[in-house]
């Protein structure tokens, strides 16, 4: 069977999201930069542990503990950050309506029902 497709585009508005999935998906965004700033946190702790007079190490151990909690630090951020923003945005798009987003939907003719590969109601059989 040939099916056809014409895209239509329809607005839709989002009402609400749902709280705990935006703050998982903002923590895991916010890990993953914490990640990508940990070499920069590496580098600045040993320029500081290299400049002045005293040339202490603490400023290259802080560096590497800022390098390895900060993707954690980041991600927790992120999650409470993502909660408290989706739980925001629920509250107000009640006020003033929510997102307006624009989806391309392929819309498919109608098809025929589909047909059982067995009979649905099984054959008569004769009493023995």
């Amino acid at each position: 069977m040939l099916r056809t497709f014409k895209k239509e585009r329809r607005m839709h508005i989002v009402k609400s999201v749902g709280v705990l999935s935006v703050a998982r998906i903002l923590g895991m965004v916010h890990a993953c930069l914490g990640l990508l700033f940990a070499p920069f946190f590496l580098l600045f702790g040993l320029i500081g542990s290299l400049a002045g007079r005293d040339r202490t190490p603490f400023a290259g151990v802080f560096g590497v503990f800022f390098a390895l909690f900060m993707p954690v630090i980041y991600g927790v951020m992120g999650f409470i950050v993502g909660a408290i923003g989706a739980f925001l945005y629920n509250i107000f798009s009640k006020w003033v309506g929510g997102f307006e987003v624009e989806l391309d939907v392929a819309s498919v003719a109608p098809a025929a029902p589909p047909v059982a590969p067995y009979p649905l109601v099984p054959p008569i059989t004769p009493n023995v």
